[in-house]
């Protein structure tokens, strides 16, 4: 008891982060690599589509299946994991759920058939939810409120850079030797990324659980859908990532056409384009100050639209032009509609952020599937199209205020 005390003690007297402490920089890295890990497990079947569609024989909208059955589980390991950390801490659940995510990718190699492929994915996608259901709110916890907002804005640009390492990684990985190999090359890889992260993460010392029940959670997080403010937010979050999704998931299959002709280790560099967003996700933050963020969106969706069109031109250089601004259109428009979700929200804040994440992650798995049958049917041309869908609501989300 007494040991309990002194320990209790030292964690009342502990200092929140601040930036310059080398307890956030080392809070800040671990999460990082945790990021890398996430997202390359959840995005790194991208690149390789091309890859299974040969190795599986199946269509191009089957092989999409492979990141919406992810996307759907991780859905629904988004609102288990929010209320599981709520209950026994953030760091238990990243913890667990990390390691949890790593086993599939020593199976999936072996799998014989296409549907084992997607069992394996689905319980993959559920543990990837582990992370993001419960870092932005250990952030908040540990970190003091003057830095809290960089902490977070750091935490959202490593999971953009986390995505983009992943699929330049195992993409191009996959085409020198085999989509098998890069997978275990990146299994090997993501354990050593996993030690440094375990090494690193500070522990939580502001964590207290939550006495109140799951149910009464669950009407708090579902009363935001009556929000007519909220309305719009929540569905921009599907529509952004439906576009955004069915873009970068068809684009191996139109660049491996003519006239391009490219091989996946070539697709996998397009990524690179993921810098242009994640420079932008932190102007967009800073010009916020200054300027409306409902009027911010609305520029970046246009970049979004403006950029999905220029795709459309049988040019190399015009098409990566257009895939830059692309994402720098998305990570403007998505960095700033979580701040426009927590604005908006009269009560149980992070509820509301919890039911954009899910409205944004339905995004991603419609973006996988349905835009496959738009892919088969109405070819490139019709992936763009999408982005149009983001017209009516982007004008919704501004002229809307009661």
């Amino acid at each position: 008891m007494k040991r309990l005390a002194v320990l209790s003690e030292l964690e009342h007297n502990h200092q929140k982060y601040k930036f310059r402490d080398p307890s956030f920089k080392k809070m800040m890295a671990a999460l990082t690599f945790a990021s890398v890990i996430t997202f390359t497990n959840l995005y790194f079947v991208q690149p390789i589509m091309p890859l299974l569609v040969r190795s599986f024989n199946i269509s191009s909208a089957s092989a999409g299946l492979s990141l919406s059955v992810a996307v759907i589980s991780m859905i629904l390991g988004l609102i288990f994991f929010s209320f599981l950390s709520d209950r026994i801490g953030r760091t238990k659940v990243m913890n667990v759920t990390l390691i949890c995510s790593l086993i599939p990718l020593i199976l999936l190699p072996l799998v014989p058939n296409f549907v084992l492929f997607l069992l394996l994915r689905f319980f993959q996608g559920f543990f990837i939810a582990g992370l993001p259901a419960a870092a932005i709110v250990y952030i908040s916890e540990e970190v003091a409120p003057q830095s809290t907002g960089l902490g977070i804005m750091m935490y959202i640009a490593a999971n953009g850079a986390g995505g983009m390492f992943g699929r330049i990684f195992v993409g191009y990985i996959a085409d020198v030797a085999s989509w098998k190999v890069s997978l275990f090359i990146w299994f090997c890889f993501a354990l050593i990324l996993f030690i440094i992260y375990y090494v690193n993460l500070p522990k939580s010392y502001y964590f207290q659980a939550s006495q109140v029940s799951a149910g009464k959670d669950l009407v708090s997080i579902f009363s935001h859908l009556k929000n007519v403010l909220l309305i719009p937010a929540f569905i921009m979050g599907v529509l952004l990532q439906f576009s955004f999704t069915g873009i970068w998931t068809y684009l191996p299959f139109y660049l491996e056409n003519d006239p391009f002709h490219l091989q996946v280790r070539d697709t996998s560099l397009t990524y690179l384009a993921y810098l242009t967003g994640i420079f932008g996700s932190i102007a967009a933050g800073r010009l916020s100050i200054h300027m409306k963020k409902p009027i911010l969106v609305t520029m970046g969706t246009l970049l979004l639209i403006a950029g999905a069109w220029l795709t459309n031109i049988p040019s190399l250089p015009t098409v990566i032009i257009g895939l830059c601004l692309t994402c720098l259109g998305f990570f403007v428009s998505h960095s700033l509609m979580s701040a426009i979700v927590n604005e908006r929200a009269a009560h149980h804040k992070a509820g509301a952020s919890s039911l954009y994440l899910v409205h944004y992650y339905l995004g991603v798995a419609t973006g996988g599937t349905l835009a496959g049958v738009i892919w088969q049917f109405f070819g490139w041309m019709g992936i763009t199209v999408i982005s149009l869908s983001l017209v009516p609501i982007m004008i919704w989300l501004n002229f809307y205020k009661r």
